[in-house]
């Protein structure tokens, strides 16, 4: 007796979610306050501009939020939008500091860019935006209390 072959669940008509260069934004709820958010993207990719192989990087984003914070699906997705865009790892790391500076106008922002290593060498970028006028709070030194 030949076997059935299974039965496939249909593709939807609209995916649910797709790659996107939109980055949306939410109101801070403590726009009173210097705080940090830390986003970690160990799996970021793109293409090499010269051979068409894909990159891969870990990125490290933290900021100070002003007014607004960046929601985290449509970061998502953003970051997806670079899957098949060729780009050198500089570019690439600036064009995200300078879109998510765009979308949210945070305090301050860094992006650390560890790329993988291609051609035996291993890429390092960080870059960072400090709105003008801004200054960090002076660092609490709580060393005298550790056991």
């Amino acid at each position: 007796m030949p076997r059935q072959a299974p039965s496939q669940r249909p593709a939807p008509a609209v995916p649910p979610s797709a790659p996107s260069r939109e980055l949306q934004a939410f109101a801070n709820p403590a726009p009173g306050r210097d705080y940090v958010i830390r986003f970690d993207v160990p799996e970021f990719t793109c293409l090499c501009p010269l051979t068409g192989q894909p990159d891969f990087a870990h990125l490290r984003i933290e900021f100070i939020p002003d007014r607004w914070c960046v929601e985290t699906k449509s970061l998502k997705q953003y970051f997806w939008s670079y899957r098949n865009e060729g780009a050198f790892h500089e570019k690439v790391t600036n064009a995200v500091l300078d879109d998510l500076v765009g979308a949210i106008a945070p305090r301050f922002l860094r992006i650390h860019a560890d790329w993988f290593v291609r051609g035996g060498i291993r890429t390092f970028v960080t870059v960072e935006h400090r709105k003008r006028g801004w200054k960090p709070p002076l660092p609490v030194d709580l060393s005298g209390f550790a056991q």
